[in-house]
């Protein structure tokens, strides 16, 4: 989809035809049209997982996107989060060496998944987060490899997804506050991310970023203007990173990790999201208040410039044990507005009771 909204300089019959009169000027031609780049953005996704036994989801997973499929249609990208690796069997190495194998929550969701994903639309997912290499380097050289036979680009770490839309160059980098040698961007380093999205920056039209930090929880609603921990880790300061995001080129954030719906802003005429929450999360994850509100956050950009045009929030409820569907009572809106105005004030995201999602030209 590539949007295109026409200017018109006038209208032609104010400049009259026939007759001819050399006094009069030329129509002043319409200025070019102006190309926008539709993205849709949603939080987690975990379809369900064969390690333990028992918790795939009903019917082999056939309808798990089916309620929600309409928001992630007609856009140029549609990202989302996926937690753990696509795999069919392995051993979990991150449980095994585990302090108490019993608190361990690693996820291997099978590899036949993968159809659910393309035919809901995504074609670009982060892999860059805690669950990563919970099976291992089969597990991510397992999930890439599947991901591209489907048409789905990774993105993280050496991971970047590269689209060609209304001729610009668009890529999107992925970052986790876990850095892994192969994954070696990482939150915790501004200065070596930066120096990576200016680089890209360099190279393409416009550079997306992604990024997995911040605490997790009911507890983890608010943005803490610091450096976050959560289970004794360092999950990153998330603005300040956001922020030499945009700083060094990026013309749009979006954060998960939190398990819960975070605040957005505009900064510099950027859209900032710093947490989509889950989105789809069968049977491991705690669903409780905050943590069962989801939304797709469809948006515009300007694709010359990057500028953040419109935003829409499609606020969804997880049910069934993590499967989402529509919610016509827009909960989590509500809640997205709060925070924004709780956490941000000013820097924040204007936010309409009916998702609508405003520039700061606008506000």
């Amino acid at each position: 989809m590539l949007a295109i909204q026409f200017l018109f300089a006038g209208n032609a019959a104010a400049w009259g035809h026939g007759g001819g009169n050399p006094d009069i000027a030329s129509p002043i031609p319409a200025p070019p049209p102006s190309a926008v780049l539709g993205v849709v953005a949603v939080g987690d996704i975990m379809m369900g997982t064969g390690w333990p036994e028992g918790m795939l989801p009903p019917d082999d997973g056939c309808d798990l996107f089916l309620k929600v499929g309409a928001a992630l249609r007609d856009r140029d990208i549609v990202f989302g989060n996926l937690e753990g690796p696509l795999l069919d069997n392995g051993v979990a190495e991150k449980c095994r060496h585990a302090r108490d194998p019993k608190l361990c929550f690693a996820f291997r969701t099978p590899t036949r998944y993968v159809r659910y994903l393309k035919d809901a639309g995504f074609n670009a997912l982060n892999i860059a987060n805690n669950h990563t290499f919970d099976f291992g380097r089969e597990g991510i050289d397992n999930t890439v490899a599947t991901l591209a036979d489907a048409g789905i680009q990774p993105v993280g770490g050496d991971q970047v997804a590269r689209f060609t839309v209304g001729g610009k160059r668009v890529a999107i980098l992925g970052f986790s506050y876990k850095s892994p040698t192969a994954f070696s961007a990482s939150t915790l380093d501004i200065p070596t991310a930066s120096a990576i999205i200016r680089k890209q920056a360099a190279e393409n039209d416009l550079v997306l970023v992604s990024f997995h930090g911040g605490a997790e929880g009911k507890d983890a609603l608010h943005l803490t203007g610091g450096m976050e921990i959560f289970a004794g880790e360092k999950r990153g300061d998330v603005e300040k990173f956001a922020h030499a995001a945009i700083d060094a080129g990026a013309a749009a954030v979006f954060g998960h990790g939190p398990h819960v719906p975070r605040a957005m802003e505009i900064y510099r005429d950027r859209l900032i999201a710093y947490s989509l929450g889950n989105f789809l999360t069968y049977g491991m994850f705690n669903l409780k208040g905050a943590s069962g509100l989801g939304f797709a956050l469809r948006a515009e950009l300007d694709l010359d410039t990057g500028r953040f045009l419109s935003g829409k929030i499609v606020p969804v409820a997880l049910r069934r044990k993590g499967i989402p569907e529509p919610d016509p009572e827009g909960k989590v809106t509500g809640l997205l507005r709060q925070l924004t105005a709780e956490d941000l004030k000013s820097r924040g995201a204007v936010i309409r009771e009916d998702g609508t999602i405003l520039p700061a030209a606008k506000q």
